[in-house]
This record gives structure tokens, C-alpha cells and sequence, in this order.
């Protein structure tokens, strides 16, 4: 037996479903990148909305969802009238909550004009996204659109069609100025530094390159929120699919595993209204850059930090990293250098969110694999580990975790790892790291100074003597030493 609408009243008590009736829930958000982190976080807030509203007009924020490539989600998640399951782990045991805030969802590869003309749709007042770190289009040293991506490129010659985020959006709110429809307002939520001002600048560079009179319009009239998501959500297993089936006594095709902590920081700048976001625990500020940075720097560094250096030592996930002490100190390391850079408001608790972050990566329910965490690395590193050091270095203060860490990421993206084994590298720029690896070959002296010139991911920071003395280093022990040991060393110095 399938999950679905009409087996609702079969499901286990225990288990949590839509408290609303969803025969009277209409759309009001089209949802670009429709993977796991939404419907374990933007989702089961929406879903929170919905089971607090008492009129239509709060009603009407249903989600419609788009994978812009990939019609996997698609083709599991219709059949069950896009009902899902969210398993809540922690190492007391696991919650399970059926979420019904996703109405339809759709392939934007298979017809983006049809994507097109339901963004266009005046119903449709937000537009949100999670589409990854490159999915932006954008070279994220600099966070200007990248005008060369073959996306882009595709996207101003067949305006009609677009393939990428920036491309569809443009084509929808150009609809909606020519129709006179007031336009959305993008939200996103991904981990982009100021990433609504960072899409703004995005979308308005390829309106103008299109219209300059249509990047104006966007540029007045749109608004593009700030936010910080924060929710660590594995990806979902043949085995999890198999656990929450046995729960539920029936299948669900694409539930979605995370751990008990959310928090979600939105600006409050809507262009065309937000339903109730506060009901759903939803902190609405005036300011989000520094909840962003504590977030990129605390915990998303430490993050990709100990899925690299774990990646190379043989550990499969971050909860099995943190078993070993010398990385649990690693992630601690992390943090406390990044947080002397942290301007935050009063009242905020930074070595209590540091010892939270800790615990959480330590969860032992949550199979948080390291290669997954390792992927996009390019487009994370000035985001999660440079910022940090660009402000350390000015202060004259050391940088060695996070030399070590972007030294991790280096020795990963050779694509070879300590025991010789190919790394299934994935990254936007893998080729091109891969071709300046085997010409450097593995040799810390020529091959951090290659890499770090390498523009488009360290910028006028690679050239940073100091920086570069650390980082060649750091390298030097992952060669000499191996990651565990070279860990070790730097912890107990």
C-alpha cells in the first residue's frame, strides 16, 4: 500500500498529519530545486502555516514545487498526492510527521514554458529556491552572474526555455511586468553570502542584459529577502525508505530523515505578502547578516572542514568523525577562531550555539555521509572558510584550522585519496581542479600555489603570502602525515 490522501486515517496514531483540509489549500509559492533540505525545512514550516490558518486568504499558501533537471522527485512523490514523510532523528528514537504543504510539482526541463506561465501566475507571490551553492550561475567570489555559464549563455538566446534559476525567474517577472502583475518576491535559502542581495544583484544582471528597462523594474519593485536556514538533513537511503515503511505500514517512495533542530531567520521585505510565518516559529528580523555569518562560519565551516579531513581518514560520516576526539577538537577549532570575527546582537549566546553545533554533529541517528557534505566544495569554500581567514589574516591573527581544512579540500579534489582510490569528486569544477592536480602531481609546493590560483574560487586571496604559507603547509602534512595524523598534530599543539 502506497502513502497517499485516501490512506491518511490508516497511518499508525502515533503518527502526525496534515491538520488542515487540503481540498482547500491553493498555491502560493513555486519552489525552485525541490530536494530533501525544502521539505525538511521551507516545507514543514509552510505545512505549520497552513495547520494555523482560519481564512482562505491564509490559506492560500500552498506550494508548488520544481525540479529544474531531475524528474526523480516528480515521479515518486505524484503518485502519493505529493504527501511525504519527514523522520525526525535523535538518539532517543525517531518522530515521523506526514507533510502536506506540497500541492503539485513539476519538471521545469520538460516544459519551461508551462513553469514559466505558473510563476507568471498572480496567485504566486513568493518564488523560493534551494538550488545549491551553483545552481546561482555566478562566480561566488565576486557574486556577479556569470555570463559565460553555458546556462546563461542558453537562457538569453531562447528566453522562452530557460534552464537555469536566474533564467526562469527573469522570464516570469518579465511576464508579469508586461501583464501588469505586481511581481514576487524571491526568497532564498541557500547558503549564499547575503544571499538575497547576492540573487538581486544575480537576476538584475541578466534582466539588463535582456532589457535595461526590465532590470530597473525588477530592481524597484521585487524584493529579495535575506534569510538563514539551518536544518541538517542526510540524503535518503534504501534503508530509510524501508524504516519509515515499517512504521507506517505502508510505503512511502521519498521521505526525508533530519535531526530534531530547525531555525529559519527571514527578513521581513515581501513584495506581494508572506503568510504567517511567526506562527510557524519563523524569526522575523530587520537584519539577517549576522545570523548568516554565524551560521556559515560556525557551523558550515567546521562542517565541510570534517568532511573533508574525515572523507581522507575513512569515515563515512560526520557522526562517525565525531567520534574520533581529535576532529570533535578540529570542529571546536574551527569555531572558535571564526567567532572573534562574529559582530552579533545582544543577547546572543555564541558558546552556547557552539556547543549545540557539536552535539548536533555528533548525533548518532543521523547518517550524515561525508562525501555528500564534500560536494560543491568550489562554490562553498569563500562562503564557509575564506571570509574567516580574509578577517583573521587582517588582524595578523593564525589561521591553521581552516589552512588545514582548505588544505583537506585541496587533497580531495585531486580526486585520489590516501589509499590510492578514485574520489567520486562532485563539483562544477572538477575537471579543471583534476587536470591542475596531475600537473602539479602530489607535491604541497606546486600543488597549493596552483590551485589557489585559481581565481573564480580564491580571488585576489589566493595571492596572500601568508595564506599561501599556510595552506602549502597544511598540505604538506596531509601528504607526509595523512589527515587523521595531520589532525592529531595540529589539535595537540
Amino acid at each position: 500500500m502506497r502513502l497517499g490522501h485516501a490512506n491518511l486515517d490508516l497511518l499508525p496514531a502515533a503518527i502526525r498529519r496534515p491538520a488542515y483540509d487540503r481540498s482547500l489549500i491553493t498555491p502560493g509559492i513555486v519552489h525552485l530545486g525541490l530536494g530533501a533540505f525544502h521539505r525538511a525545512h521551507q516545507a514543514v514550516a509552510i505545512d505549520d502555516c497552513l495547520a494555523a490558518a482560519s481564512n482562505a486568504s491564509a490559506r492560500s499558501w500552498g506550494i508548488v514545487g520544481a525540479s529544474l533537471r531531475s524528474p526523480d522527485t516528480r515521479d515518486a512523490l505524484a503518485p502519493q498526492d505529493h504527501l511525504y514523510t519527514v523522520a525526525v532523528r535523535a538518539a532517543e528514537g525517531t518522530e515521523h510527521r506526514v507533510i502536506g504543504a506540497l500541492l503539485d510539482s513539476v519538471v521545469a526541463r520538460e516544459k519551461p514554458a508551462a513553469l514559466v506561465e505558473r510563476m507568471a501566475d498572480p496567485a504566486i507571490r513568493i518564488v523560493s529556491l534551494t538550488v545549491t551553492e551553483k545552481g546561482y550561475c555566478h562566480t561566488p567570489q565576486s557574486g556577479d552572474l556569470d555570463e559565460r555559464h553555458p546556462d546563461v549563455v542558453h537562457d538569453l538566446n531562447d528566453i522562452d526555455a530557460p534552464r537555469s534559476a536566474p533564467g526562469f525567474i527573469v522570464a516570469a517577472l518579465a511576464r508579469r511586468r508586461a501583464l501588469g502583475i505586481a511581481p514576487f518576491t524571491v526568497l532564498c535559502c541557500d547558503n549564499l553570502a547575503a544571499n538575497g542581495h547576492t540573487v538581486q544583484r544575480i537576476v538584475t544582471q541578466f534582466a539588463a542584459l535582456r532589457s535595461k528597462e526590465l532590470g530597473k523594474w525588477i530592481a524597484a519593485n521585487a524584493t529579495f529577502p535575506c534569510t538563514m536556514v539551518d536544518r541538517i538533513v542526510p540524503e535518503t537511503t534504501q534503508a530509510d525508505r524501508d524504516a519509515v515503511a515499517a512504521v507506517l505500514g505502508m510505503r512511502d517512495a521519498w521521505p526525508v530523515m533530519t535531526e530534531p533542530f530547525t531555525q529559519w531567520v527571514v527578513e521581513d521585505r515581501f513584495a506581494s505578502g508572506r503568510p504567517d510565518l511567526a506562527a510557524a516559529g519563523v524569526e522575523l528580523v530587520s537584519d539577517v547578516k549576522p545570523f548568516e555569518l554565524m551560521k556559515l562560519r560556525l557551523l558550515n565551516a567546521s562542517h565541510s572542514a570534517l568532511a573533508y579531513l574525515g572523507y581522507l581518514a575513512g569515515y563515512e560520516t560526520i557522526a562517525d568523525t565525531m567520534q574520533d576526539p581529535h576532529f570533535a577538537r578540529l570542529a571546536a577549532r574551527v569555531m572558535e577562531e571564526a567567532a572573534v570575527t562574529l559582530t552579533m546582537p545582544a543577547g546572543t549566546d555564541l558558546t552556547a550555539y557552539r556547543a549545540s553545533l557539536l552535539q548536533r554533529f555528533a548525533n548518532p541517528a543521523l547518517h550524515h555521509r561525508t562525501w555528500q557534505i564534500a560536494m560543491d566544495g568550489s562554490q562553498k569554500l569563500p562562503q564557509r572558510l575564506l571570509g574567516t581567514m580574509q578577517d583573521r589574516l587582517a588582524r595578523n591573527l593564525p589561521i591553521a584550522p581552516h589552512a588545514l581544512a582548505v588544505a583537506g579540500w585541496m587533497r580531495y579534489v585531486t580526486a585520489s585519496d590516501e589509499q590510492g582510490r578514485a574520489i567520486d569528486v562532485r563539483d562544477p569544477f572538477a575537471a579543471e581542479l583534476a587536470a591542475l592536480a596531475r600537473e602539479a602531481g602530489p607535491v604541497a609546493e606546486r600543488l597549493a600555489p596552483a590551485l589557489l590560483r585559481v581565481t573564480k574560487v580564491f580571488g585576489p586571496l589566493g595571492a596572500e603570502p601568508r595564506l599561501r604559507e599556510a595552506v602549502t603547509a597544511a598540505l604538506g602534512r596531509l601528504y607526509t602525515e595523512g589527515a587523521r595524523r595531520a589532525v592529531e598534530m595540529l589539535v595537540s599543539a
